[in-house]
């Protein structure tokens, strides 16, 4: 059973999904937030209750029909989502049970490292018939939610903080980019794993990695490897570099500036803040924003280079136009700006506050899954033959360089 009738793009699906979800909240629809947050056995025990899971039912059944509708909408089959989705969504809930134990959550372990782990393991241990593999929507569901975390990216409260985040960020996302680049070209690293990790590394990590292989119509494999090296080295560096910043006696504000420069997600940029204290959180926090903010920046810019990358020097050769720019251009980059802009000028405040918690959610939600179903479709034996050991290296150097960098940057702005 397919759907024929409307089809669009993915691009543009995700940011009619996105806005779907956003225009329901705002229009008052509340999905009950499940908890998952325990110490001991009798707290997970508590956690089985009829009232909160029906929380849970609610929230499977709301973004059961979201993915429904995205089939529809794009046109692809439906019967693999109807089947698949409800597997995806039970080893997220493990996932987010593992990140509610207290101890592991203090560590600032987020919910999405357990969904990729819980899916790596999966799916590389377990052969997975080819009607679920079908089923598997990652980049759907993990755009939904960056269109989403566009919500929570409010241009007042940046500016609020003062411009020295963005002053850093310009000058750390340039330098680390062009760094990262140079250096994936001397390792000889592939042209579309060269373009990921640079944007990963420099910008946002995985809402860059994705947003980038949007641009350049990348390998979902390789967008996968990305991601995952993302995610594993944000774990030594959320719960290391809070101390060595005590250690050498760093200032909080200057801290902050570091943390949220340096690590890759939001989730942990929070975490590891807040190992510091109150005004470290703030503007780490704040810093990372910053880098959210220049990621359709760097979306356009990608999509004109990769564009006119290789092209012939001549008269006689018609240059690409503005027309395959757009082509290329990922549109879910279109949606994150339409959700800040509409938070940060179009709504009122009090709307905005009562809201944002319930979109947080969801957005939470949406991330887990979306690395629940990139972790069940990466393949180890598939990855490690397809790429070999220099671009694991080049990332590593480069994170190392931005690490370096944007420490000395922060030591001028905030030190």
């Amino acid at each position: 059973m397919s759907s024929s009738t409307i089809k669009l793009s993915e691009d543009w699906a995700v940011v009619l999904l996105g806005f779907i979800i956003i225009g329901l909240a705002v229009w008052g629809l509340a999905i009950p937030i499940p908890a998952y947050k325990w110490g001991d056995g009798q707290a997970l025990a508590s956690l089985f209750s009829a009232t909160n899971g029906r929380s849970v039912v609610y929230q499977f059944l709301f973004a059961y029909a979201i993915v429904i509708v995205g089939a529809v909408v794009t046109g692809k089959p439906i019967k693999p989502q109807l089947l698949g989705f409800p597997i995806v969504f039970i080893l997220t809930i493990g996932a987010l049970l593992l990140a509610g134990n207290v101890f592991l959550n203090d560590l600032g372990l987020e919910a999405v490292i357990f969904s990729l782990v819980i899916g790596l393991l999966v799916g590389n241990l377990f052969r997975l018939p080819q009607w679920f593999r079908e089923s598997l929507n990652a980049e759907l569901l993990v755009k939904i939610g960056l269109v989403l975390l566009g919500t929570g990216v409010i241009f007042s409260d940046i500016l609020k903080a003062g411009s020295l985040g963005l002053i850093q960020s310009l000058i750390v996302v340039l330098s680390v980019w062009y760094f990262a680049f140079w250096l994936c070209k001397k390792l000889k690293v592939d042209e579309e794993l060269t373009m990921m990790i640079s944007s990963a590394v420099s910008i946002c990590g995985v809402s860059a990695a994705i947003a980038t292989s949007g641009a350049i119509k990348g390998d979902s494999k390789k967008l996968s490897y990305v991601v995952s090296m993302v995610l594993i080295t944000a774990i030594p560096m959320m719960i290391a570099m809070p101390y060595l910043a005590k250690i050498f006696g760093f200032s909080e504000e200057m801290t902050g500036a570091w943390l949220g420069g340096s690590i890759d997600t939001t989730g942990a940029v929070v975490a590891s803040g807040s190992l510091v204290g109150e005004r470290a959180l703030e503007i780490s926090t704040i810093v990372k924003f910053s880098q959210n903010v220049l990621l359709g920046i760097a979306a356009l810019a990608i999509s004109i280079y990769w564009t006119y990358r290789g092209t012939p020097q001549g008269d006689h050769v018609e240059k690409p136009g503005l027309g395959v720019i757009w082509e290329r251009f990922p549109k879910f980059v279109l949606g994150f700006l339409a959700a800040s802009l509409l938070f940060s000028f179009a709504l009122d405040v009090e709307t905005v506050n009562q809201v944002k918690g319930g979109i947080k959610n969801i957005q939470g939600l949406w991330f887990a899954l979306a690395f629940t179903s990139i972790g069940l479709e990466t393949n180890f034996k598939d990855l490690l033959g397809n790429n070999n050991i220099k671009p694991f290296w080049a990332f590593l150097i480069a994170q190392s360089f931005n690490i370096l960098v944007t420490l000395a940057v922060a030591w001028w702005l905030f030190g």
